[in-house]
């Protein structure tokens, strides 16, 4: 179904939530007017929020390859349903991965006929395709992802410093951000892990905060030398907060991001054998992560993804509870809004809360020309949803491939009643639309 005309009392345009009604035509947002205006195909929000779109910027989808973990159906879909029109899809979990811009069109092409969402790509940055940057650039990748320590995909190998000293100059000329995965590892951390394979804490001291905070001044470092954007993913560890604050005030090009998860959950109520929790890094204690919501609330972090990252129940070692084997990935795309109000109510108001979820990530992403806002012109990707209203997830609702996630059977603030993709109803009233709207999302 196309709307022409959506009309909130809470609609958030121009910096501020007011009584407007959006008007539609061709996909893109023709006006916003001033209280309800009358006409045919009218949508009336009410008191729900009106707002752009969810951007998710960082999410592992794994098809081809691997759509038994999670695939383009399933992952849209629950996108969906959670108020998000725009992922960002990574490198890695797919088969082939995406290192090259043949790969990249084997990607695209397993999404035809898939998506009810739009849907950008990641290239992916591994030891031997420095080379492959600017084929990737040109094929319309939002930027480069790269591990420092191993993915969980040997086909996608860590980087050394030589690997990004050769690859950060070319990605400076092309203007793509270079995400990085903050972890450097050392040796001999996993023996109480080995020993106790089903302790949380054994899992949290395997990976500690010093892994990230080193790795992430190793990539201020190299941000400054090269003036290369370089953007952190999932940041754990409030130690690296001072670092990024000074890093922005000296003007290096340096953003960052944390998750849903190190925001709601905190180690000391996580049980033993709980591998749905795995993550990494992982979940940190809650004194760490109340600093993280700190950064988040004075934009020393920029946004906030999901880092949604399923496996089969196998690979999450269910079952035997054993952390040590199990594959660290947290699966939440649908819950992404709710599950980030539900843990930044008490701290931010919504006019503060909504632009980590839009505005921020459309800039990080070079879409803000068409995404992350409503005003004239913007594309049409909208979502309606109650932030007073809680729900509790469970399997029977979840959408993605596997009824796995941390988040299930807790309440949530946040209720998410239409998604608009266009214009067109992508998510109304607990359905997901049959039409299939979503666009691929390149870089020009």
């Amino acid at each position: 179904m196309s709307i022409r005309l959506i009309h909130s009392r809470r609609c958030w345009t121009g910096g501020a939530l007011r009584d407007a009604t959006v008007e539609i035509r061709d996909g893109k947002i023709r006006a916003v007017h001033e209280g309800p205006v009358s006409g045919a195909d009218y949508f009336d929000a009410g008191d729900d929020v009106l707002m752009p779109g969810v951007i998710d910027a960082h999410v592992h989808v794994n098809e081809p390859g691997r759509a038994d973990w999670e695939g383009w159906e399933t992952a849209t879909k629950a996108a969906a349903a959670g108020g998000i029109t725009t992922l960002v899809e990574m490198p890695l979990n797919a088969s082939p991965v995406t290192t090259s811009a043949e790969a990249l069109e084997l990607k695209k092409q397993s999404t035809v006929g898939k998506l009810h969402t739009n849907v950008g790509f990641y290239g992916g940055l591994v030891p031997g395709n420095a080379g492959n940057m600017n084929a990737l650039a040109d094929a319309g990748v939002l930027g480069i992802k790269a591990f420092l320590t191993h993915s969980g995909i040997d086909e996608f190998p860590n980087v050394t410093v030589n690997d990004l000293e050769t690859a950060m100059p070319v990605l400076a000329q092309q203007q793509l951000p270079l995400l990085v995965h903050c972890e450097l590892d050392q040796p001999g951390l996993d023996a109480r892990l080995k020993a106790a394979p089903a302790s949380y804490r054994a899992y949290l001291a395997s990976r500690p905060p010093d892994w990230e905070d080193r790795a992430i001044a190793m990539m201020i470092g190299l941000c400054r030398r090269f003036d290369c954007p370089v953007h952190i993913v999932h940041v754990a560890s409030a130690g690296a907060i001072g670092m990024i604050r000074s890093a922005k005030a000296e003007g290096l090009p340096l953003t960052a991001e944390s998750c849903p998860h190190y925001l709601l959950f905190s180690a000391e109520e996580i049980p033993d054998g709980q591998t749905v929790y795995k993550c990494a890094p992982p979940i940190r204690d809650r004194n760490n992560n109340e600093e993280l919501k700190r950064a988040l609330a004075e934009g020393v972090l920029d946004f906030i993804a999901t880092d949604h990252s399923p496996a089969p129940p196998a690979l999450k070692e269910l079952e035997n509870g054993n952390l040590a084997r199990a594959w660290g990935g947290i699966a939440g795309l649908q819950y992404l809004l709710p599950a980030a109000w539900t843990a930044l109510r008490e701290q931010l108001s919504l006019e503060r809360f909504i632009p980590l979820l839009t505005e921020r990530p459309a800039r990080f992403l070079g879409l803000q020309h068409r995404k992350g806002s409503i005003a004239a012109g913007q594309d049409a990707d909208l979502v309606v949803w109650n932030p007073e209203q809680t729900f509790i997830p469970t399997a029977a609702t979840v959408l993605h491939r596997h009824k796995i996630s941390p988040y299930l059977d807790r309440q949530l603030y946040g209720t998410v009643s239409a998604t608009f993709i266009s214009g067109n109803t992508a998510w109304m009233n607990g359905q997901v639309d049959t039409k299939k709207h979503g666009q691929w999302l390149l870089k020009k």
